[in-house]
This record gives C-alpha cells, structure tokens and sequence, in this order.
C-alpha cells in the first residue's frame, strides 16, 4: 500500500472503503442511493505539529465525518487528505 503521496503537518491521507452494492437481503443498491463511506484505512501521514504529534499511523482503521476530507484521485484510486482532528475514531 505504498503510495507517492506525503502530508503535510497534521494532515492523513485516507482510504476509503467502497460503499455497500447490496443489503443483507440482497437487494442491489442503485449509485444514487449508495451512502458516502464514513469509514477507512490510513494511508500515508504527516509528521504533526511541534506542540502535537499524530496519533494516528498507517493501516489503522478509522472513522471520519461524512463531509470530511477533501477527494483526491491519483493513480486509478479513491482517496482522502483531511487534518487528523477531522477522524471521529481508530477502530
């Protein structure tokens, strides 16, 4: 999972996770209806702010807002760079 890309300060590049294509029951989503996945592994991170380092480290699990982050597409994959105080969790 290497990728080219290096935040800056407090900020982690995200990878999200694909969005559900169907319900348990198996009725298969349409695209207009899918959520935007609140949930993702961590990609690359920035080396923090003097007065406060990252807690987060790459190939943990986290979970972030809905409306976190800002996309990014690079090499054919999906991806989001947001601050690290914008991650609700590491699961």
């Amino acid at each position: 999972m290497s990728v080219n890309i290096k935040p800056l300060a407090d900020r982690v590049l995200i990878e999200p996770v694909q969005a559900e294509q169907q319900t348990a029951s198996g009725i298969i989503i349409p695209d207009t209806a899918k959520e935007k996945p609140q949930k993702g592994t961590v990609v690359a991170v920035g080396p923090g702010k003097t007065d406060e380092p990252v807690t987060v480290k790459v190939g943990d699990s986290v979970l972030y807002g809905k409306y976190a982050g800002t996309e990014l597409a690079f090499g054919g994959k999906d991806y989001l760079i947001m601050r690290e105080s914008d991650i609700l969790a590491i699961i």
